[in-house]
């Protein structure tokens, strides 16, 4: 059974940080790519990040570059998404997700989600 669990979300207020962590158990994931998607209400989930197992590839949305940062390790299977210079329009439900490549086009296996606000 894999399970990945997020932490790490909540309230920032507009300019501020969150950082959220991803820990995945169960399996190895040594070939595979880990990322993050979001899921504002009324829309679709949408790709943020990703990156390779060795962390030598790392794929952004271009509305989040140059704010946020994918980090992981490899060791505790574990992958960070620092958020910094947060908007209202970063508020989403977050979710962890495996996949084969940092392109993300197809995911394995997700998270619960974790929920971020960010108020002006």
């Amino acid at each position: 059974q894999v399970q990945l669990v997020e932490s790490g979300g909540g309230l920032a207020q507009a300019g501020g940080s969150l950082r959220l962590s991803c820990a995945a158990s169960g399996r190895t994931f040594r070939t595979y790519a880990m990322g993050w998607f979001r899921q504002a209400p009324g829309k679709e989930r949408d790709f943020v990040a990703a990156i390779s197992w060795y962390g030598r590839i790392t794929n952004y949305a271009d509305s989040v570059k140059g704010r946020f940062t994918i980090s992981r390790d490899a060791a505790k299977n574990t992958v960070y998404l620092q958020m910094d210079s947060l908007k209202p329009d970063d508020t989403a439900v977050y979710y962890c997700a495996v996949g084969a490549t940092t392109a993300m086009t197809s995911v394995d296996y997700w998270g619960q989600g974790t929920q971020v606000t960010v108020y002006s």
